[in-house]
């Protein structure tokens, strides 16, 4: 990979062997390991079995980072996931190639698949560099996505409340519709 960023910046007119430039293939390497260190992650080993009886991703398209808030709720049934691993959860989707709203759709089912809760509701809402730095260049935009599964997309109420709190933490507002991805400025 190393010797690919070098012929990239050798593309691009620069040096590679330029004192600022020597080292970058390197860190670009490290880099790209960090942000798709989803990949290698056991998620049952993320949870540590803390069942008892929820930063950023790599937009796929550009290789450009996407992030912002990811917010999470469940109804549980007998089981709940111990607080501290819902934000790992989240990072194993989010260091992968990936856009936001897979990303969304795949924090709620692993929820549902581990503790077999009575809904899932997850909403995300992303700043995505590939919007601002180049394409439609629209600086202050924000994608926001949403899974409902189980009670919060059978009871309207349920939905609701959910999307109510976060209304009143963030002042942003949320999409009634589950699986509604929506861009604003």
């Amino acid at each position: 990979m190393q010797d690919l960023i070098r012929q990239l910046l050798a593309e691009l007119g620069e040096d590679p062997t330029r004192e600022g430039l020597v080292r970058t293939p390197t860190r670009v390497e490290k880099s790209l390991a960090f942000l798709t260190s989803g990949y290698r992650a056991n998620i049952d080993e993320v949870l540590n079995n803390a069942l008892f009886t929820v930063d950023y991703s790599l937009c796929e398209h550009h290789l450009l980072p996407f992030f912002g808030k990811c917010h999470i709720a469940y109804i549980p049934k007998t089981r709940v996931i111990g607080l501290s691993k819902i934000p790992r959860l989240v990072d194993v989707f989010a260091r992968r190639l990936q856009i936001q709203e897979r990303m969304t759709n795949q924090i709620a089912e692993t929820i549902c698949q581990k503790i077999d809760p009575l809904g899932v509701a997850v909403v995300c809402e992303g700043t995505h560099l590939c919007m601002s730095m180049r394409g439609v260049e629209k600086q202050n935009s924000c994608a926001v996505t949403s899974a409902m599964l189980g009670a919060f997309q059978d009871n309207a109420r349920t939905r609701m409340e959910f999307l109510e709190l976060i209304r009143l933490r963030t002042g942003t507002s949320v999409p009634n519709t589950p699986g509604l991805a929506c861009v604003g400025d």
